[in-house]
C-alpha cells in the first residue's frame, strides 16, 4: 500500500507578521492568503525491514533509523522525524512503525512560500490517510504549528500550516491562547482571473532563513519598539482592507494596499529588504509595475509586483535581464489531499 498527499504553497497577500507570537496574542492578527498550484509532496510506503527511511528528493537527503521511538534529532530532515514521533505517540501508542517517507517540493526552502509547513501538512495528512485518523482542516493545521513550533522551537508564524491545510482565498484571525479563525472568502471566478493576470510572481535568487528575520521582528515587538508596533498594527488593518477591496474588485485600491503594505512591513526589521530585493523591485517599477512586496518573512524568496495585464510581459522581461526568475501561476481552490495507491 501506497500512500500519497500533496498541499498547496500560498501567497501572503495581507497582514503578514501579525500572525506571530506575542503580537497575534497581544493585539489580534489578520492575515489574507491565497494557495497556489505549487505543492508540497510526501509518499509513505510500508516496508519489511526494521526500520525507518526519510528521503527528500528536493533536497538529497537520506537518513534511515532504527526501529525505536522517540527519534533523535541532529539535523538532517529533523521535520520529518518530529512529524514521525509526534503522530506514532499520540496515535499510534508510541508503537514505532517500519515506513519509507519521501517528500519533495516544487519551491525550494526559505522562498516566502510556507515550503516548510507545507511540508509538514502534507506528511500528517499522509499519515492520517494512513492510520485513518479523523482530523479535520483546524486538526491538522494546529498539528502541524505545534510540531514546528513547539516540539521542534522553529520560530515563525501560523498562517502557513492553516493556508496549505485549508486552501483557497481566506482571512485568517490569530488571538490569544492559540485561537484560530479561518474564514474562506466567496471571490467571484472573475475578480480571481483578474488578480491572477496582474500579478507577477518573481524569485529574488536567495534562499533565506525566515526565523533570522522573524526573530529579529520579534524581539522588536518584546523591547516594545514604537516603530515596529505601528507598522505591525497598520499591516492588520490593511489585510482588513485588502479583504474588502478583492471581494468588491477595487484593484486600483488592492495596488495602493500593495504600496503600503510593503513599506509598513520594512518597518518590522532591518532584515526584511535588501540591495538585491531593492533592485529587482525598482527595476518592476521603472518597466511599468503599480506596487510590489515580498511574500513572506522577507530577506530573500519570492517578490509579487502588482501590474497592468498588458504590461505584464514587458516588465517580466526587465526582471529576467537583472536576474530576477519569472515563476507561472494560478490559483487552486483546494488544501492538502490523500490518495491510495
Amino acid at each position: 500500500m501506497i500512500i500519497r498527499t500533496k498541499a498547496p504553497l500560498r501567497l501572503g497577500l495581507g497582514g503578514g507578521g501579525t500572525d506571530v507570537e506575542p503580537y497575534c496574542s497581544l493585539h489580534g492578527g489578520y492575515v489574507l492568503n491565497a494557495t497556489i498550484d505549487l505543492y508540497a509532496y510526501c509518499t509513505i510506503e510500508q516496508i519489511k525491514e526494521e526500520k525507518v527511511v526519510f528521503v527528500a528528493t528536493d533536497r538529497g537527503e537520506i537518513e534511515t533509523e532504527s526501529l525505536q521511538f522517540p527519534l533523535n534529532y541532529n539535523g538532517i530532515l529533523d521535520l520529518h522525524k518530529a512529524v514521525y514521533n509526534r503522530l506514532i505517540e499520540e496515535f499510534n501508542q508510541s508503537k514505532p512503525l517500519t515506513l519509507k517517507v519521501t517528500t519533495f517540493s516544487d519551491a525550494p526552502a526559505g522562498s516566502g512560500l510556507g515550503s516548510s509547513s507545507t511540508l509538514v501538512v502534507a506528511m500528517i495528512k499522509a499519515y492520517a490517510e494512513m492510520l485513518k485518523l479523523p482530523l479535520g482542516e483546524y486538526d491538522i493545521a494546529y498539528l502541524a504549528y505545534q510540531i514546528e513550533r513547539i516540539d521542534l522551537g522553529l520560530v515563525g508564524g501560523k498562517q502557513d500550516q492553516y493556508a496549505a491545510t485549508f486552501g483557497g482565498f481566506n482571512f485568517i484571525e490569530f488571538y490569544e491562547k492559540d485561537r484560530v479563525i479561518v474564514n474562506p472568502l466567496r471571490i467571484k471566478n472573475w475578480i480571481i482571473n483578474e488578480l491572477e493576470l496582474s500579478l507577477i510572481l518573481c524569485y529574488t535568487g536567495i534562499s533565506r532563513s525566515s526565523a533570522l528575520v522573524i526573530e529579529n521582528q520579534v524581539q522588536n515587538i518584546k523591547d516594545k519598539n514604537e516603530q515596529a508596533i505601528q507598522a505591525t498594527h497598520q499591516l492588520r488593518k490593511e489585510a482588513l482592507l485588502l479583504k474588502e477591496s478583492l471581494l468588491k474588485a477595487d484593484f486600483f485600491k488592492i495596488f495602493e494596499i500593495f504600496k503600503t503594505s510593503w513599506e509598513a512591513k520594512k518597518k518590522l526589521s532591518s532584515l526584511i529588504s535588501n540591495s538585491q530585493i531593492d533592485k529587482l523591485y525598482q527595476v518592476a517599477r521603472d518597466a511599468g509595475a503599480y506596487s510590489g512586496k515580498i511574500t513572506g518573512a522577507g530577506g530573500g524568496g519570492f517578490i509579487m509586483f502588482m501590474v497592468n495585464p498588458a504590461k505584464k510581459v514587458e516588465i517580466v522581461n526587465a526582471l529576467t535581464e537583472q536576474g530576477g526568475q519569472v515563476i507561472n501561476f494560478h490559483f487552486t481552490k483546494y488544501g492538502t489531499q490523500a490518495w491510495t495507491v
